[in-house]
């Protein structure tokens, strides 16, 4: 674990959570509330990525897998 651990309390749709958890795999509720965090800030620096390499990237220049 790389960060600082801090408790929090709060309320959660156990639906979502559960679904959250099946998505990613996680076994525990922490280990589903922090995976998804996880993945939520690497899909926000992916995005930010595309937006700023948009257009200037030359047709074929990476194959689909």
């Amino acid at each position: 674990m790389a960060g600082k651990l801090k408790r929090k309390s709060f309320f959660i749709d156990e639906r979502e959570l559960e679904a959250a958890r099946r998505a990613l795999g996680a076994g525990t509720d922490a280990e589903t509330v922090r995976a998804a965090l996880r993945e939520v800030a690497r899909m926000k620096a992916l995005a930010r990525l595309m937006q700023k390499t948009r257009g200037s990237l030359p047709p074929g220049s990476f194959s689909e897998i």
